[in-house]
């Protein structure tokens, strides 16, 4: 597998070695060692779940830090825009973001340690997007950011997107780092 570094610190793309034939295809979509190699320590995958959507959803853009949980994504079935934001409160990429087409097709991963918030959008008719988190899911230590926060500035492939009624309500970054709880990343 080929594991690429984006220009936000810790946010890599993973394109997988297909092997292929008139069967159908093999393939790895995590392997410890080669993140390992590249400097890449994720711990353990203790989680894994799946979302499906239909095409203009956008879900998120969602983070979680109690515990801090970072995030291996990938689309399974249809295509999606992901985007990554860098919410780390000392990082140098503060409030940066960085996207991608991950698809079916494509069967590109992003990797995207704790103090990111994730999000997509439904660029085909659906998106099943599978997620290997590095803790457990935990509703009361976990928020979001709102996908359209001009001060982040996303380019989104979507004008007037369905949300749910908590993406709806989500606050800016700027809201989330006056928070005691945004120290942590």
């Amino acid at each position: 597998m080929n594991i690429e570094p984006t220009a936000i610190s810790g946010l890599y793309v993973v394109s997988p070695e297909v092997k292929g034939d008139e069967r159908g295809f093999l393939m790895e979509a995590y392997r410890e060692d080669a993140f390992a190699a590249v400097g890449i320590t994720v711990g353990k995958f203790v989680q894994q779940n799946q979302s499906f959507s239909r095409q203009g959803v956008v879900r998120g853009l969602h983070f979680q830090w109690d515990k801090p949980l970072g995030k291996l994504i990938r689309v399974i079935n249809g295509k999606a825009f992901m985007v990554a934001v860098d919410i780390r409160k000392k990082s140098t990429t503060l409030g940066r973001w960085f996207s991608l087409e991950l698809s079916a097709e494509n069967k590109k991963s992003l990797y995207a340690p704790a103090g990111f918030a994730c999000g997509f959008v439904v660029t085909g008719e659906v998106a099943e997007v599978e997620y290997l988190y590095t803790a457990l899911y935990n509703p009361t230590g976990e928020s979001n950011i709102i996908w359209n926060d001009p001060a982040v500035g996303i380019d989104w492939p979507i004008k007037d997107p369905i949300l749910s009624a908590r993406d709806k309500s989500a606050r800016v970054l700027a809201e989330w780092l006056k928070t005691p709880e945004s120290d942590i990343f």
